[in-house]
């Protein structure tokens, strides 16, 4: 009698179980979509497995940029991310966003067994005409420089990038860092014109610092 009640509590237990994994399986599976592989463990959402997660970008302005997983050996699965907006199997960024607003999705990070997700999002802002209005800085032999490049205009609350795009241009001893300040203690006189690109949320172009030392 004894080793019936045991059968028969096992099997209640076991029956219990196997109606609880499929919940499990359809929870997972709603969370990460259809971009992650079959036979893959599901790990718990984590949280700074991208390098970047946030993407600012302008209504009309085609964007290419890579998602750059913490670790190696990562692969980042495809998934729609908003209106003109895919994440490709390259794990890239790419299209032309078409409708201003804010859009997340969660996304699948594979390992060799196991995926987790993250979530990515993509402020899309209107296109707001932008222009440089100061690229010319005087300085002098043995002194430290200290400007900033300026533009007009563009979309409030979001700064500016800038990088060179010729190192080669720039005198010994001086820099342009990304947030546009010109730094640096030039070594040698002369006049300087080093080619920089300016990006306002994803609208960028070319652009020309002349650095004037004497």
């Amino acid at each position: 009698m004894r080793q019936t009640w045991i059968f028969l509590v096992a099997g209640l237990l076991l029956c219990a179980l196997v109606s609880v994994l499929p919940t499990v399986g359809a929870q997972s599976a709603r969370l990460l979509g259809s971009s992650v592989p079959r036979g893959f463990l599901v790990d718990e959402p984590p949280s700074g497995r991208l390098v970047e997660d946030t993407f600012y970008l302008t209504q009309g302005i085609e964007v290419t940029k890579r998602l750059l997983p913490l670790q190696e050996g990562v692969r980042v699965h495809a998934a729609h991310l908003g209106p003109g907006l895919d994440i490709d199997a390259d794990g890239v960024l790419v299209g032309t966003p078409t409708r201003a607003g804010t859009y997340s999705a969660d996304v699948a990070l594979c390992g060799v067994t196991s995926c987790a997700v993250q979530r990515v999002t993509a402020v899309v802002l209107r296109n707001v005409p932008w222009e440089p209005r100061v690229l010319t800085f005087p300085g002098r032999v043995g002194a430290a420089f200290d400007g900033e490049i300026a533009i007009n205009g563009g979309p409030s609350g979001v700064p500016p990038t800038f990088s060179v795009t010729d190192y080669g241009a720039l005198p010994d001893g001086v820099s342009i860092g990304p947030d546009g300040h010109v730094g640096g203690v030039p070594v040698a006189s002369g006049v300087s014109e080093v080619p920089v690109r300016v990006c306002v949320a994803g609208n960028c172009a070319g652009v020309v610092v002349t650095l004037i030392v004497v």
